[in-house]
């Protein structure tokens, strides 16, 4: 893995003395209170542990401190000094030698240039956890490590708030560009501002802001919403409904878009009780399961449920098992991409698989192209460019083994 960049500047309550307790919510013992954030201790431990290693305290090749060291230095819980080891190891900072302990990697070619220079270093800036973000996170890393860019890597968990941060703090630290999977909405103005006017290339990746004028690498969402309609419709089905997790993504809007195309391509109406873009997958459980009973009761009930990903697709599923649905046979399931706490698929009549790690991979070479021409002092382009790449469509053949739900259980 491309290891994330040490941060410049360590926080003072823990850089100030290696040996000093941290308690009290973060805080050394007899530090001065203030009612600013503290970042996790495990956190706070990694990065003092990094600044140490870059300072030269540690040097490779001789034996790094030991989880109970570290326990004792810090005052903090094995657990919380396991979990920095684990992330420093995950890095590429620390090696780990069966029956010898863990020692510091070699590091050729890499340091930390006190000052907040970041040179031919990249920020990738994501939302959440799942197979589709590691795969983009994936191609983005095996760009990084053949172009040679270091990476760091920061996940914010749909806040905006954390992403304007985070690109903050990327600016700050003279990244050379900046790759970002969008949160929700169109919050978080100072982020994208700040990189804006300091000039950082920047591209997004599965998603653009409509409000942005930045480079974009998407997947044909369009294409998603319209081409698994299409092949629902040929499989017979009539009545369609939308189930949705996030609301307010261009992702989102281009599947609906896309979707209602192919209704009406096919002669079909457009209901607004089936293709309303509204939340289904954070609801409580039964007002989910209030609102299937809804769209697969009355006189014109739905016959497949289109969801928008993996885990709406696998909440539904659970829904309809605790309803008393059978799928397939009462109901059938189709997705809108395969990204989910399971392999979704055997579940599905269709769904859509998407090029997440081929997202990743084009949105950092698109990146290297912007920051090579900024380096050469080229003028950058008038109009942003938006890449979109193809999706692939999977049916089920009729005589196709697949899971069945029943009551609660999946049966083969």
């Amino acid at each position: 893995m491309t290891p994330t960049e040490i941060p410049t500047e360590i926080p003072t309550e823990i850089s100030a003395n290696l040996r000093r307790p941290i308690v009290d919510g973060g805080r050394p013992a007899g530090g001065a209170a203030d009612d600013a954030p503290r970042p996790p201790l495990y956190a706070q431990v990694k990065r003092t542990l990094l600044e140490a290693i870059a300072s030269g305290e540690y040097s490779p090749g001789v034996p790094f401190v030991t989880q109970r060291e570290i326990c004792e230095r810090f005052g903090v819980s094995h657990a919380t000094a396991v979990r920095a080891l684990n992330e420093l190891a995950a890095e590429g900072w620390v090696v780990r030698r069966r029956g010898l302990g863990t020692f510091v990697a070699e590091q050729p070619g890499r340091g930390v240039r006190r000052g907040g220079s970041a040179d031919r270093a990249i920020a990738c800036i994501l939302q959440f956890q799942g197979p589709h973000v590691s795969q983009i996170l994936a191609g983005v890393e095996a760009a990084c490590a053949e172009l040679g860019y270091r990476l760091y890597l920061r996940h914010c968990e749909g806040d905006p708030e954390r992403e304007s941060r985070a690109l903050l703090d990327a600016v700050r630290d003279g990244v050379s560009g900046i790759v970002v999977y969008p949160a929700e909405g169109t919050g978080g103005h100072e982020g994208w501002t700040e990189a804006e006017r300091a000039g950082v290339p920047l591209v997004m990746a599965d998603r653009y802001r409509p409000d942005l004028a930045h480079d974009a690498v998407v997947a044909d969402n369009t294409a998603v919403g319209r081409e698994l309609t299409k092949a629902l419709v040929a499989a017979g089905h009539r009545a369609i409904a939308t189930l949705w997790d996030e609301t307010d993504t261009s992702s989102v809007r281009d599947r609906l878009a896309g979707h209602v195309e192919a209704l009406r391509q096919a002669g079909l109406p457009i209901r607004p009780d089936l293709t309303v873009l509204r939340r289904y997958r954070d609801l409580p459980p039964d007002q989910r399961r209030a609102r299937l009973a809804a769209l697969l009761g009355g006189d014109s009930p739905a016959d497949v449920l289109l969801c928008s990903n993996g885990y709406v697709l696998a909440a539904a599923a659970h829904d309809l098992a605790a309803l008393g649905y059978e799928v397939p046979g009462d109901v059938e399931l189709a997705g809108m991409d395969d990204a989910g706490p399971f392999d979704v698929l055997p579940l599905t009549v269709a769904a859509v698989s998407l090029p997440s790690r081929e997202i990743g991979d084009t949105a950092m070479r698109l990146l290297h192209r912007r920051v090579t021409e900024r380096a050469a002092g080229r003028t950058p382009a008038a109009a942003p460019e938006v890449t979109v790449l193809p999706v692939t469509v999977t049916t089920r053949p009729p005589t196709a083994a697949h899971l069945r739900i029943v009551g609660g259980t999946a049966l083969k």
